[in-house]
């Protein structure tokens, strides 16, 4: 009989009113829900704010961009790019791209984002700080 593999459950979260974590880069991190397979949160970067330039160690996102006005930046290997963030944008961090995001305006910048696998929960090492596309502000 083939090996069946363990429900985790169903889970359900209502958006946290304040942030869980501040991310290595800056962002407010309001964790949502995880899976064996991935996970899930919501970042705010403030109005006006850079973040800190770096590259995840062991994992994938992907970002759609809920809210706010601003950039990214990633570079991986010779390729390079900057790309406008607005409301309704979806875009990849793949595993060792060097990334950067800033917030134009007024209004934070607020992104729903998934990881694959899901976020090592107590890592020290798996954001590392890179050099800055734009000067931190």
């Amino acid at each position: 009989m083939p090996e069946q593999r363990r429900s985790p459950g169903f889970g359900t979260r209502e958006l946290p009113v304040q942030p869980d974590v501040i991310a290595p880069d800056g962002s407010h991190v309001r964790e949502l829900l995880s899976l064996p397979s991935g996970s899930a949160a919501h970042f705010q970067l403030s109005p006006g704010a850079i973040s800190r330039a770096g590259r995840h160690r062991t994992v994938d996102e992907i970002w759609y961009i809920l809210a706010g006005r601003g950039e990214m930046w990633r570079r991986d290997g010779s390729r390079e790019e900057v790309v406008s963030l607005s409301p309704g944008v979806c875009l990849t961090i793949p595993l060792g791209t060097s990334f950067q995001f800033r917030s134009f305006g007024d209004s934070p910048l607020s992104a729903f984002a998934v990881t694959i696998p899901p976020w090592p929960a107590g890592s020290d090492d798996e954001w590392r700080e890179v050099a800055a596309h734009w000067p931190e502000g």
